[in-house]
């Protein structure tokens, strides 16, 4: 029999002559409580998601979160959003102003009512990535006043009770940011005298510093629940194991999700509790489902990235994950190290959970090969695996099992097709023992439960470019809600209504607590479509309020990046003021290419345009030709976009995206001072 198949033995004495003995046994207690398995939506990594045919994304979200169907996750956090760029766009704030505060906004409330309609008992976590210029008082911190940082934050908790009925039950200080003592008792105090006694802080979601804190202060360490820390690499801190507190994971993997994106998965989540006793491990991101070149594309456990097509793509990191989360369960416990966690002989890790009853054991083993399961971040140190056998010995309590059920994954980097998340015969066990043959690169669940299912749905639509032409007058949105398929980078676009007439407006009128330093450039920029575009028509109606307005706002073309970079973001704008506009190179408006006069009255509608087309730069402005001028030499491609010059409010209306030629008609008519205004005018 070839070594990667399992196999089960009769095993006497003479098994120990060739293999050696891992042991499960109940005798010497329980190790740490299991707290679950995690994904993480924030820094707009659920942007495209939302739009989703419905019939496809009921699909997505059931690999996601239906119990016994596919990832089957335990946990789902979710950025706390601060109008900030925090990865891969913003996500906005319930509170842009001091003055206000609106719980429809986003799309994160809908994502945590769709993951609890399919598992009730998922536990769902909050976390500020940034905050709102507000909270600041015109500083870059967030702890100026604790109390009203405490308030905003409890008032999103409340928000989320009282408008979507749904429980918070953790909830994070910043994301990899400092942590202030002081604010952490006043957000304890907050919540407590709110009715939320039972939502749970997690701290202080970057390394493991805040132990010492905790073990020097005792009110501290009575309010922090678990220590969350990212990127451990398995490791834990003695001082944090010293605390007594669980340790978390709480943001981990980060890599893309092919093979090697599985394997890194599939052996953190057995070695965060082997390595460094972490009883939770949250994957950034839950999904994929952001613009292909920003930033870490194409990270999550599933891929979404075409609402348009309706295509998606179930990951290896999907069926990973379902070995540990379809067969152990939050409040469940580890066994002791040696009496059922541990290193395998020759490479890999075991793990064993056992319900509160201790009636049912679930046992994960994975051999993940070194270069098989790098993750992005940190470093690995070297390691060897070599195919092996074991004995799988079962005590205590779990001496009497006959059988298990078995559940199967092997990784194939040699071009052969991956066994994934397989149903095999149930291993048979003769006086608590079975010998089980391992193979690399494998991961093997053995387990009492005689649920399990590997989930699967009718292969989706093709995948399609972002469709030309495109239109949007922002008539089919509710109020509130984030324009689709405009991916805000900086700045926060929500859909409003005058005059029976709705269209998107830019919100953010200060700069706020950033999380990623951005380049000093207070400016906002969304945007449609891909950076694989050359030659593009892009154009928009926009108006800048008389009040709070922006002092100027732009369209765009090869765009050629996002993210926490988009600061640095090369194309060809075209900037309008009131008094003039400009032709630049580049978002931060430091390279230009042009410029000339221009008039216009705040508080009213006007049209932009921008061709590129034959090596050619044309803009309009309404009813005109601003220009015409050779097309910079770089980039050569990129996204289309809109935005505004400073923070402020803008209104943006009839979006259209179309391809050269058709923007070549478009601008012809221009010439003739033929009506430019596309679908519906604004007076």
């Amino acid at each position: 029999m070839h070594f990667t198949t399992l196999v089960a033995a009769v095993c006497a004495t003479v098994c120990g002559a060739y293999s050696q003995s891992i042991v499960f046994d109940d005798t010497p207690g329980m190790g740490r409580q299991f707290d679950g398995i995690g994904g993480l939506s924030a820094g707009a990594s659920s942007k495209l998601l939302v739009n989703y045919p419905q019939e496809q994304r009921d699909q997505i979200l059931d690999y996601l979160f239906k119990p016994n169907f596919g990832a089957s996750l335990h946990i789902l956090k979710v950025e706390i959003g601060g109008d900030v760029q925090s990865t891969d766009g913003t996500e906005a704030s319930h509170m842009h102003n001091s003055w206000e505060e609106n719980y429809q906004r986003g799309y994160e409330w809908w994502l945590m009512k769709e993951a609890k309609k399919r598992n009730p008992n998922i536990k769902l976590y909050g976390l500020p990535w940034g905050f709102p210029g507000w909270i600041g008082q015109g500083t870059q911190s967030p702890y100026v006043n604790i109390s009203m940082t405490a308030d905003y934050i409890v008032r999103w908790i409340n928000g989320a009770k009282v408008y979507h009925n749904l429980t918070i039950d953790y909830v994070g200080i910043w994301n990899e940011r400092t942590y202030d003592i002081g604010y952490i008792k006043a957000l304890r105090a907050t919540l407590d005298s709110r009715g939320f006694q039972n939502t749970l802080v997690i701290a202080a979601d970057e390394k493991w510093e805040i132990a010492s804190d905790i073990q020097a202060d005792p009110a501290l360490a009575k309010i922090v629940h678990a220590i969350g820390c990212h990127y451990p690499g398995t490791l834990s801190d003695p001082d944090a194991v010293n605390t007594g507190k669980q340790l978390w994971a709480s943001e981990d993997y980060s890599s893309f999700n092919d093979d090697v994106g599985g394997g890194c998965w599939a052996r953190i989540l057995n070695q965060n509790y082997v390595n460094g006793l972490m009883t939770a491990t949250i994957s950034w991101s839950l999904i994929a489902s952001y613009y292909d070149n920003l930033p870490f594309y194409g990270d999550g456990l599933m891929t979404a990235v075409e609402p348009w097509s309706g295509n998606y793509v179930v990951e290896t990191p999907i069926w990973v994950s379902a070995h540990t989360t379809q067969f152990a369960f939050i409040g469940w416990n580890y066994l002791k190290h040696d009496s059922g966690v541990g290193k395998l002989p020759k490479g890999g890790s075991y793990v064993g959970l056992v319900n509160p009853t201790g009636t049912e054991l679930t046992i994960v083993i994975e051999t993940m090969t070194h270069n098989h399961s790098l993750c992005v971040r940190p470093p690995l140190p070297a390691y060897n695996v070599e195919p092996q056998v074991v004995t799988v010995s079962l005590a205590g309590k779990f001496s009497s099992i006959t059988e298990m059920n078995v559940w199967y994954s092997k990784l194939r980097f040699d071009g052969a097709k991956d066994t994934l998340f397989e149903k095999r015969d149930p291993i048979k066990f003769v006086n608590g023992k079975a010998q089980l043959s391992l193979g690399l690169d494998e991961v093997i669940t053995l387990t009492t439960m005689t649920t399990g299912q590997k989930g699967a749905y009718p292969e989706p639509p093709p995948s399609q470019p972002f469709p030309l032409p495109y239109t949007e007058d922002f008539e089919s949105f509710s109020l509130y809600e984030e324009p689709f398929n405009l991916a805000q980078q900086s700045g926060a676009y929500e859909i409003l209504s005058t005059n029976n007439n709705k269209f998107a407006r830019q919100m953010t009128i200060m700069e706020p607590i950033l999380w990623s330093k951005f380049g000093g450039v207070c400016k906002t920029v969304n945007v449609i479509g891909s950076t694989d575009w050359t030659d593009i028509y892009v154009a928009v109606d926009f108006q800048l309020p008389v009040i709070n307005g922006s002092l100027g706002a732009f369209v765009a073309a090869r765009v050629d990046r996002g993210g926490v970079e988009a600061f640095a973001a090369h194309g060809i704008f075209l900037f309008v003021f009131p008094d003039r506009y400009i032709v630049t190179n580049d978002f931060a408006r430091t390279k230009t290419l042009k410029n000339g006069s221009l008039v216009f009255e705040t508080g009213e509608w006007h049209r932009l345009g921008l061709l590129v087309q034959d090596g050619n730069v044309q803009g309009s402005f309404d009813k005109k030709i601003l220009f015409n001028m050779p097309v910079p030499a770089l980039p050569v491609s990129g996204f289309a976009a809109i935005g505004t010059d400073t923070f402020g409010l803008a209104d943006f209306d009839n979006l259209q995206l179309t391809g050269p030629s058709e923007g070549s008609k478009i601008m012809s008519k221009h010439l003739h001072s033929k009506s430019l205004y596309f679908e519906k005018e604004h007076h």
